[in-house]
């Protein structure tokens, strides 16, 4: 890892540059993660069939068309990132008991083993970076990922809502 370079002096707080600059640089930063901590456990899974899973690891048995909403890709989409999970072993289809005309995917074992591998071992990489900032700095980024996170939706996670268990992944 390089060395941390001072913050640059802010000259506008109305103009989104200099935010856009830092966050798409963070996003290679995390994206790089991800993809290291997948490839690390499982060669031939890609990020959006991860994320898939990560999505069935979080929610629990989906229909397809929910599953497409939820992950926003089309049906057919859906269903090509499905054939191959199912036939990977990571994930099955089963019968909905309240339509048996309808089926539900859902997580086998093997799909549990490779969320809760991959998001250990991106917890562990993003640990490292943590630990490498200043502590001083440290405060400043919660707050603005929380409202990074705020503003896009997104859900806050409670780290102390999972007693020590690593933080869920992408859902």
């Amino acid at each position: 890892m390089s060395e941390a370079k001072p913050a640059p002096a802010h000259t506008d707080p109305t103009d989104p540059t200099e935010m856009v600059a830092a966050v798409v640089t963070a996003s290679r930063v995390l994206v790089a993660v991800s993809a290291r901590s997948l490839a690390a456990v499982e060669e031939t899974l890609t990020v959006p069939q991860f994320r898939m899973l990560v999505v069935l690891e979080a929610g629990g048995p989906v229909n397809l068309s929910r599953l497409a909403e939820h992950l926003a890709v089309n049906p057919s989409t859906a269903m090509r990132m499905a054939d191959r999970l199912i036939a990977a072993g990571t994930m099955e289809r089963t019968s909905d008991p309240a339509d048996r005309r309808a089926a539900k995917l859902a997580l086998t074992p093997a799909g549990q083993r490779v969320v809760h591998q991959v998001t250990r071992r991106r917890h562990q990489e993003i640990t490292g970076i943590v630990q490498a900032m200043p502590v001083e700095r440290r405060g400043a980024m919660v707050e603005a990922l929380q409202a990074f996170a705020d503003a896009a939706g997104e859900p806050q996670i409670d780290p102390d809502a999972y007693g020590g268990l690593l933080l869920p992944g992408w859902s």
